[in-house]
């Protein structure tokens, strides 16, 4: 009898940096080699190519997208580089003239050819297999789903339209039949993710495609309602308060869309704002904030804020943090103004000394983990859905995340007595305990 013995397929490994934009990019490259039947490699040792899908949007990210190419090169040597610094090609090569291959952000096709003409395939129809709902970076219970890519916006301190263009969205059915796929394989959670979720179908006029016996158009609202539709929880990131914002609303009141929104805005002085080039009617968003926590009661409101832009006062800053008081918001986090090579802030005048930066990104931090902690407090007693992450079978404790809480970026739920649960479980929590960040609970039925 002749046994065919399968020749082993190449093994690629892969560093992921950056957003979860970036994480999605890598999962589609995976998701693509390991249907052309490429292993996937956990170390650098086993590896026959290395890919680094690197983040260029700070200074800081580069110089970490930079050692990690110089780490995969040390420990391997054969190495494909892409992401965002990808558009820095001529710097790669000349600290690493060794790297293999260098693409840009969210070029597929070029990444997967580079792998394949780096380390090629054996010709074997048995190892060309993946699973339905492709390979995945994150816990089989979520996922990230990006609706579009580039952005419109020219922010003074951002350089992501020089990375991945202008805004080019996803046909609305593409998105739907990825979504049903992930939910028919397990997830529990989708992270809707772009550069700009509010202007999601503007480039293409908000066509319309068939779907389910109608039609959907290319617009947040209506993507949300049939996103909502698929019974599992709907997470909107990086949205911009553009009046139709004010139409997802009533879908989390009916439950469709989680009470969620993740709006970057950056600062409140109008001075500031002007200064950025964005938009500056400050008073006009705490009215909508106002409005839409009487329509939703338990939403849920994160938010990122730039402290030290160049011109930035103490006048400013004051007004930030009685703007931040006012709005109550529940989730903040704060960045330190860098000056990154390409973007209009760097060149501007009145810089603001380091020192200056970090006193003002503390009160900041003080301020928004003070306001944190009182309302989790407000929560203590309350019932709660979670969903959990992990469970610590030895311990009998378990991590979770409420409606309020994304993964990675916001706070967590952590239980006792739960080791018979199961990650990707949505379970309901009697809040016990809470902190500046964190709840503390138990499952409802043992509490």
């Amino acid at each position: 009898m002749n046994v065919t013995t399968l020749p082993k397929p190449p093994r690629v490994g892969l560093v992921s940096l950056g957003c979860p934009k970036n994480l999605v990019d890598s999962e589609r490259i995976m998701t693509k080699l390991r249907s052309d039947g490429y292993d996937m490699s956990s170390d650098y040792a086993g590896a026959d190519v290395v890919l680094v899908n690197t983040c260029g949007f700070l200074d800081s990210a580069k110089e970490e997208s930079l050692e990690a190419i110089g780490e995969a090169i040390a420990e391997n040597g054969r190495v494909v580089v892409t992401g965002c610094m990808g558009k820095e090609a001529e710097l790669i090569r000349e600290r690493f003239p060794d790297v293999l291959a260098i693409t840009g952000a969210h070029e597929y096709e070029q990444v997967i050819g580079a792998v394949h003409e780096a380390s090629p395939m054996p010709a074997n129809a048995f190892l060309n297999l993946v699973p339905e709902g492709g390979l995945k970076l994150t816990p089989r219970h979520y996922s990230y789903l990006k609706i579009s890519e580039g952005c419109n916006h020219r922010c003074a301190f951002c350089i992501i339209p020089h990375l991945r263009g202008d805004l080019v969205s996803r046909r609305p059915d593409a998105i739907l039949r990825e979504a049903e796929k992930l939910v028919a394989a397990g997830t529990r959670e989708l992270l809707v993710i772009s550069q700009d979720t509010s202007a999601y179908g503007v480039d293409i006029r908000h066509f319309s495609r068939p779907w389910k016996g109608g039609e959907v158009r290319a617009h947040m609202t209506d993507l949300s309602r049939e996103l909502g539709k698929l019974r599992a929880w709907v997470r909107l990131h990086y949205v911009y308060p553009y009046p139709h914002v004010n139409d997802v609303i009533p879908l989390m009141a009916e439950g469709l869309v989680l009470p969620y929104l993740d709006i970057p805005f950056q600062h409140a002085s109008p001075k500031v704002l002007r200064a950025m080039r964005r938009p500056a009617n400050d008073v006009k968003v705490l009215e909508r904030i106002r409005s839409w926590r009487e329509q939703v009661p338990d939403l849920a409101i994160r938010s990122s804020f730039v402290v030290g832009f160049p011109g930035e006062t103490e006048e400013d800053v004051a007004y930030l943090l009685a703007w931040l008081e006012e709005a109550q918001l529940d989730r903040v986090g704060a960045f330190r103004f860098e000056p990154v090579e390409g973007a209009p802030a760097t060149s501007m005048s009145d810089q603001v000394p380091a020192d200056i930066k970090q006193e003002r990104y503390e009160r900041v931090m003080a301020l928004s983990a003070r306001i944190s902690a009182e309302k989790l407090t407000r929560k203590v007693g309350s019932t709660i859905d979670v969903l959990i992450d992990a469970v610590d079978p030895e311990t009998g404790g378990a991590t979770g995340r409420s409606k309020a809480d994304a993964p990675e970026i916001d706070g967590e739920v952590h239980l006792r007595d739960a080791g018979g649960l199961k990650p990707g479980e949505i379970v309901q929590v009697r809040v016990e305990d809470a902190d500046e960040h964190d709840l503390y609970g138990v499952p409802f039925d043992l509490a």
